[in-house]
């Protein structure tokens, strides 16, 4: 958000009032004994928030991180880096991979000790909306494997063929990291539009003719559920890794989809 100073120019700041990343991590590993995979982004942070934060993160005993870019707040029109903060994924990549090796933003310290993050990174099986093409959205991922990450989560994906030619352009690329498929039950009939237009990605026509004549969102969930769990079953007969959902806050299809394959 941007506030106005006394001398009339206007001041980004970035405004929270709930725990941050480290503390709701620390929680679920220490309430609940469950891994924690946070997500670092470089909006909204400086290098050296980054850094402090992943200090706490790896005394915890948290060792997985997520490192992207993030998204451009909804006053901007493109992504703006905080001032001394990262403007690419790729370099907040480095700069974990650089801890993971002892070596810190201050070269002067002496008593730093290496960590032992294992790095994941974001792909887009149906590119990032702000690469030219699918060519150069692989080469901005091999960029990415290159400075330090070691998987890949991908964005969420309704049609799995977008999935194999994508992970054919990887191996083609040289990325012979792990992907992780990102899936996502389709709960609403909205979500026909909100999400091609907030995600960028493509709905398949037979699941929109089904979830457009569905009578309400009950019926749309339904339909969303099963068609996310005939996904998973071909993704999982292909070999994959493993699979991540986003809940996006709503976590009953979650439990439905996961309950009916596991």
């Amino acid at each position: 958000m941007y506030r106005k100073q006394p001398n009339g120019f206007l001041e980004r700041k970035t405004v929270r009032k709930r725990p941050g990343t480290v503390g709701i991590c620390a929680a679920i590993k220490n309430r609940f004994d469950v891994d924690t995979v946070p997500h670092l982004t470089c909006g909204g942070f400086t290098k050296e928030e980054t850094e402090n934060a992943l200090i706490d993160l790896h005394f915890l005993g948290i060792d997985n991180v997520l490192a992207l870019r993030g998204d451009p707040i909804k006053s901007e029109s493109h992504f703006v880096p905080e001032p001394d903060g990262h403007a690419y994924a790729s370099d907040l990549i480095e700069q974990v991979a650089c801890m993971n090796k002892g070596r810190y933003l201050d070269d002067e310290q002496e008593d730093t000790f290496p960590t032992d993050f294992c790095i994941g990174t974001a792909g887009y099986p149906e590119k990032h909306f702000e690469a030219p093409n699918y060519g150069s959205d692989i080469r901005f991922l091999k960029q990415k494997m290159d400075r330090g990450a070691e998987y890949i989560v991908t964005q969420m994906f309704f049609d799995n063929e977008q999935f194999f030619n994508f992970e054919k352009r990887c191996r083609a690329a040289g990325i012979t990291a792990p992907i992780i498929p990102g899936l996502k039950p389709m709960t609403t009939k909205s979500q026909l539009t909100m999400l091609p237009r907030t995600f960028f990605l493509n709905i398949p026509e037979e699941l929109a003719e089904a979830i457009s004549q569905c009578r309400d969102n009950e019926d749309a969930r339904r339909i969303g559920i099963e068609w996310c769990i005939n996904q998973s079953r071909e993704l999982m007969a292909h070999g994959v890794p493993c699979l991540h959902y986003y809940s996006m806050g709503k976590s009953e299809s979650i439990r439905r989809v996961a309950k009916e394959l596991f």
